[in-house]
């Protein structure tokens, strides 16, 4: 039998690395952790997750301050020290950081500090001039902002999101390119730090993933709060004007001019391969994207990936999932799960919260899914009026038949939380009818989910 330094060598310790690490060495595996980034923690931690939702909890905190008067208080004068709100931000990113270094510096398995390539598909060589052979190998390398589509953005100058983090003032003014979760998160959160914001988005809508009247809903608070919202559109080009930079698109079969002082670029990540060699293991991709099945193999049956660096959703918690799995398959190959996307989530942190699980109508309808929908909007909730949080709704999809939760939206106060409910529904099987008879306290944000429960059981005979 060939000799392997390590069972498993997992590349990448972000937050599939770390799972699938973790998960690999308590079933007993000889394992190795290779992380060749400046920084420890992966793209959660250091510049995703953890510091824009620090940053939007401040923006939530500073737009319900201004408006204290709503509930008979007053808050005169309200300011804010924006060196101060990045300082917090940054501590909690140390805070975060520092425990994973450290949870990967345990005596569990090996933590190697150093870039790798594969050189075979049994072997890697690392940039501190060794090289690292291994029985299985987990590729985790998460992902890294894509590259413009208009050479002239280039030429400008523009922020990423990542640099984004890093500002040591708001910009008087700015253009976002783009109109996904990043993008909105970040318009509203200069908005309401004084920025004059101007969001341009490719599609008929913000978020094109989600349903139209969850974005459209999103799209009239933008408005209401003085960001300006350009959909339907083409990027033509982009130019400096004086001391600002100034981007050309195409809209309503025209072509319209913006300019401000900073661009923001949020048109997406792209998996971080580059470097790797994988055409040296012979690990299949499409573009930069590593191809994987539902066991999060790769054509090469020893090699496996998971996170941003596959796909095909850009989300933590199941880059955490599918970490898991590739390691529990190398384990126990034996019993094998896959990766299940039924109770697929996901959540927008602007104001109000988006939260969906499942099938949305869009996609149920792409499909031929037969459904039945109902909603029910927060301005006519009681404990939404308690709280002036009166943005949105929320909406359930239905079999016809059994009355089984599909899928589940909320876009109002709290939609991250809120949606967990339905996800807790939906892991279950539950239908509308167990829904509307579960027990919910009053007044509660969480009861308004009975309101088109019961409308949808009403319609359902059995």
């Amino acid at each position: 039998m060939a000799h392997f330094d390590f069972d498993l060598a997992v590349i990448g310790g972000g937050s599939a690395g770390y799972a699938a690490a973790r998960t690999a060495a308590r079933a007993g595996l000889n394992t190795a952790v290779i992380e060749g980034g400046q920084e420890v923690g992966g793209l959660c931690i250091l510049r995703g997750c953890m510091p824009t939702k620090a940053l939007l909890y401040a923006a939530d905190v500073l737009h319900l301050t201004r408006k204290a008067d709503t509930w008979g208080l007053r808050a005169p004068q309200v300011g804010f020290d924006f060196a101060a709100v990045m300082g917090r931000k940054n501590a909690i990113v140390k805070d975060c950081a520092d425990d994973r270094a450290r949870q990967l510096t345990g005596s569990r398995f090996k933590f190697v500090r150093a870039g790798a390539r594969f050189l075979d598909a049994r072997t890697l060589s690392l940039s501190t001039g060794a090289s690292l052979s291994a029985r299985y190998f987990v590729i985790s390398t998460g992902s890294v902002v894509s590259e413009p589509p208009l050479p002239s953005l280039k030429e400008v100058g523009y922020l990423t999101s990542d640099e984004a983090l890093t500002l040591t003032r708001p910009p008087e003014s700015l253009i976002v390119l783009g109109g996904g979760a990043v993008a909105v998160e970040f318009a509203q959160f200069f908005a309401r730090f004084g920025t004059e914001v101007t969001l341009i988005q490719r599609s008929a809508h913000i978020l094109r993933d989600f349903d139209a009247d969850a974005s459209a809903e999103l799209e009239k608070v933008f408005r209401r709060e003085g960001i300006t919202v350009f959909t339907n559109t083409r990027l033509l080009g982009a130019r400096r004007d004086g001391d600002s930079k100034e981007v050309a698109f195409e809209h309503d079969g025209r072509t319209a001019r913006v300019a401000a002082e900073e661009i923001l670029f949020a048109l997406g990540r792209t998996p971080n391969t580059t470097g790797l060699q994988l055409e040296q293991a012979g690990v299949k991709t499409e573009g930069r994207r590593i191809v994987a099945d539902a066991h999060m193999r790769t054509n090469v049956p020893h090699i496996y990936a998971a996170g941003d660096c596959t796909g095909p959703h850009e989300i933590v918690h199941i880059a955490i999932q599918q970490g898991e799995i590739a390691a529990h398959n190398i384990a126990h190959p034996d019993r094998a799960p896959a990766v299940n996307y039924r109770l697929l989530t996901r959540v927008v942190f602007t104001d109000p919260q988006i939260g969906v699980v499942g099938f949305g109508e869009k996609e149920a309808t792409a499909k031929n899914i037969p459904y039945l929908t109902a909603r029910y909007p927060f301005d006519d909730h009681g404990k939404s009026l308690i709280m002036d949080a009166q943005d949105g709704f929320v909406k359930l999809l239905a079999d016809p038949a059994s009355g089984e939760i599909l899928g589940g939206c909320c876009i109002g106060p709290m939609g991250g939380e809120l949606i967990h409910e339905i996800i807790a529904a939906m892991a279950g099987h539950l239908t509308v009818q167990d829904l509307s008879a579960m027990p919910h306290y009053h007044p509660t944000l969480a009861e308004i989910w009975t309101y088109p429960a019961e409308d949808l059981a009403g319609r359902i005979r059995h």
